[in-house]
């Protein structure tokens, strides 16, 4: 369970001098240290190991020991400082401890106290338990600082039994007809949940050498994972196969050269909306994202009982305005952070 406290009235003193948004990242002035800065900083803390959170050029490096071990294999020799999960550490003036925020193996929410008052910086999060991460957690905290990359109501995932199974038949259907599934996920966390939550009797689960390396960093982490063989590996496709690669190598000549048959498809909270879908010109889309969706980020605001919110990187208007509407006081926080689920 999250560290608790008694939430009490939104005008609280220095609230806004507890975290401060500039043009390095939300920055904690009692502990001298960044929160997933977009510029080099001298201490930084790390909600998880995405680029577009995880950038190279600070001095250190805190986060859980998983995503201290992707930052090492993503930026090499970087000086890390690992801390587990609801470990309090006292930093010059704050406390800061992590908090599990089930977007991918060894994500967290960061939680920082300052004189009995509490801020939660939520980095990228999902509600869904994806039995592959460590579940989402909530965390009581008087100001919540919230992703809403798909904060609008027409984001409305179904559960992750049922995108399995409809991955499964176009698998199924494919391998009937001769041709190689491959689909296209973001190679750390979306590719290994695609893995985990598809069934291996199918037929052989194949990477592109990106994911196989992400796999083979996470297994010796101890994250346990179906078995899989990198396709450059490979002299011959066996029949029947599932091939999960980077959106951007679905469609190029290697795929078609080296895989003979195929049948495409993509997977990404995106493909709710039919624009994306046409564009990214695949066979099939596949509903799924490792963000909450509108239920779900409304829920995880409400579990913190959090009256303070900030919005950052998303639907931020149209959230930041519905949260005002009813009963928060929301303001929208201006950040660098992108959208790995678009495909970079």
């Amino acid at each position: 369970m999250g560290l608790a406290l008694s939430v009490m009235s939104t005008n609280l003193p220095n609230m806004e001098a507890m975290i401060q948004f500039t043009n390095r990242g939300l920055y904690v002035p009692a502990a001298d240290i960044y929160i997933d800065p977009w510029r080099p900083v001298d201490r930084a803390v790390i909600t998880h190991a995405h680029a577009d959170h995880a950038r190279p050029g600070h001095g250190a490096y805190l986060a859980t020991p998983d995503t201290c071990v992707m930052l090492r294999h993503r930026l090499g020799q970087v000086k890390l400082d690992p801390l587990t999960y609801m470990t309090p550490r006292q930093i010059g003036g704050a406390q800061i401890s992590l908090h599990p925020a089930g977007h991918l193996p060894g994500s967290a929410q960061v939680r920082v106290e300052v004189a009995g008052q509490v801020w939660v910086i939520s980095g990228d999060y999902k509600t869904e338990a994806d039995g592959l991460c460590e579940a989402f957690e909530p965390v009581i905290c008087h100001s919540f600082v919230t992703e809403c990359t798909f904060g609008l109501p027409v984001f409305n995932w179904l559960p992750q039994a049922q995108i399995g199974a409809q991955i499964d038949n176009w698998w199924r259907q494919n391998a009937s007809l001769g041709l190689t599934s491959i689909i296209g996920a973001y190679s750390l966390g979306k590719a290994q949940r695609l893995m985990h939550c598809v069934n291996p009797d199918i037929g052989p689960i194949l990477t592109h050498s990106a994911v196989e390396g992400t796999n083979r960093v996470l297994r010796e982490a101890g994250v346990t994972l179906p078995k899989t063989q990198s396709v450059s590996e490979l002299d011959k496709i066996p029949k029947g196969a599932l091939v999960i690669a980077p959106p951007s190598a679905v469609d190029a000549a290697w795929a078609k050269k080296k895989l003979g048959p195929i049948s495409t498809g993509f997977a990404s909270g995106w493909m709710q909306l039919r624009g994306v879908r046409r564009r990214r010109g695949v066979g099939r889309g596949f509903v799924m994202s490792d963000h909450a969706d509108w239920n779900g980020l409304l829920d995880a605001i409400k579990s913190t009982n959090a009256e303070n919110i900030y919005c950052t990187h998303g639907y931020t208007d149209i959230f930041n305005k519905y949260l005002n509407e009813n009963g928060w006081y929301s303001q929208i926080v201006p950040t660098e952070f992108g959208n790995e689920e678009a495909g970079e």
